[in-house]
């Protein structure tokens, strides 16, 4: 049978002879052999510095002396032992450390980090009123202060008239049974409000329940109420 000859055999020698390196060679390379006498010699591959010169731009230089105003730095030996001991019996001593046992091997950590230590309530702020409270309360008081100031300035023109405890009072009552007579009518609606009348009459007592409250809670707020004679 005839031998099998590749379709790709020209295309294979060109790459080859394409990327064929012109610099490999069979064998050692052809060098010319180093001189023993150029040797490597001590601190030849080292800069060298330029030499000093004398003079420089026509100017003698001066000689490399300190001003009188200088003053050199003295080095005082310490004695680092005795320093060290002073500092050890001087100091204030550590304090122990709280520690839980919870195994019978002995097995423990630390009390504080740990929440079961009263921390907070031994802080040296605890219980006290912070500084914002006080700050509001009086700025509140001043604030009640020049509204009665206002008040009473109000009261010398005769503008406004002051109710007694006792009017207070009655209104106080009235409005609360007013509220009590309206909620009772309020809970006597049907459950199923399928007309217009109905929902109508459902929102207008919730309505008045609504207004009897915010005046209930207005007079309940405020001990001083006025009136202006209109």
């Amino acid at each position: 049978p005839l031998r099998y000859i590749s379709k790709c055999r020209e295309l294979a020698k060109h790459e080859a002879e394409k990327n064929k390196s012109q610099w490999k060679t069979m064998g050692p390379a052809k060098v010319a052999v180093p001189n023993p006498n150029n040797f490597l010699q001590k601190r030849s591959q080292e800069p060298k510095l330029p030499p000093k010169k004398k003079e420089q731009d026509g100017k003698r230089l001066l000689p490399l002396l300190p001003p009188r105003t200088y003053h050199p730095v003295v080095h005082i030996k310490k004695n680092f032992i005795n320093k060290n001991a002073v500092a050890v019996i001087t100091r204030e001593p550590k304090k122990p450390r709280h520690f839980c046992v919870d195994t019978r091997q002995g097995d423990k950590y630390l009390l504080e980090p740990s929440g079961l230590f009263p921390k907070y309530i031994k802080k040296k702020n605890y219980g006290v009123l912070p500084k914002y409270v006080t700050r509001r309360k009086e700025e509140m008081k001043r604030e009640e202060e020049e509204y009665q100031a206002s008040v009473l300035e109000q009261l010398k023109k005769k503008a406004m008239k002051a109710l007694s405890e006792e009017e207070r009072t009655n209104i106080l009552k009235a409005l609360k049974k007013k509220w009590e007579e309206i909620n009772h009518a309020y809970q006597g609606l049907p459950i199923l409000t399928d007309t217009r009348y109905k929902r109508m009459h459902k929102e207008e007592l919730e309505l008045q329940l609504r207004q009897l409250e915010h005046d209930i809670e207005a007079i309940e707020k405020h001990k001083s109420v006025y009136i202006a004679n209109v």
